[in-house]
């Protein structure tokens, strides 16, 4: 059987037509998915962008805390040495116009706070005087430089004139 020259041009056209429209649909296809990874390639460089700020952030927040931290431990003395605080402690009564019955150092325990293990020397301080002069009196250790690593943790106060302060001091173990 022989085909006319007219239908096997007609038939050549079709298949040439089909074929075209397969390699368009793929053509546009893989476009659509080019054009997807390139949405997802930019939001991923953005997202990268974003992380790289937080990162920034995030280390300069570290660095600061580092520095904080150091800036704690320098103010936290390796050790709790009875004789400066007992003197320290005599001089801030003195100033306040109160009397220090006695001073007695205990051995220090070791409390851990987190990580961190501190010696403690828990002291009972009974002092006698005027209120307003007892009042001071706490102020000063709260509030004293020297007594930076102390913690007043108890406050007995008689209105005759007469208080028992109970004070921890903290040193640093490492």
């Amino acid at each position: 059987m022989k085909i006319s020259r007219k239908v096997g041009l007609i038939l050549g056209a079709v298949i040439l037509i089909a074929a075209l429209v397969v390699v368009g649909m793929f053509y546009f296809q893989q476009a659509g998915e080019r054009n997807d990874l390139k949405a997802k390639l930019s939001a991923a460089q953005n997202l990268s962008d974003v992380l790289a700020a937080q990162k920034k952030t995030l280390e300069n927040q570290l660095a600061q805390a580092q520095l904080s931290l150091d800036t704690s431990r320098a103010k936290i003395p390796q050790s709790v040495e009875s004789i400066e605080y007992g003197e320290y402690l005599f001089e801030i009564a003195d100033e306040c116009n109160v009397n220090l019955a006695s001073l007695n150092f205990p051995k220090p325990t070791n409390k851990k706070v987190g990580a961190v293990t501190y010696s403690v020397v828990s002291l009972s301080l009974p002092i006698s005087g005027a209120l307003t002069d007892i009042f001071a009196f706490i102020d000063v250790i709260r509030t004293d430089e020297r007594f930076a690593s102390a913690a007043v943790t108890g406050i007995d106060i008689n209105i005759a004139g007469s208080a028992t302060i109970k004070i921890d001091i903290y040193g640093y173990k490492g």
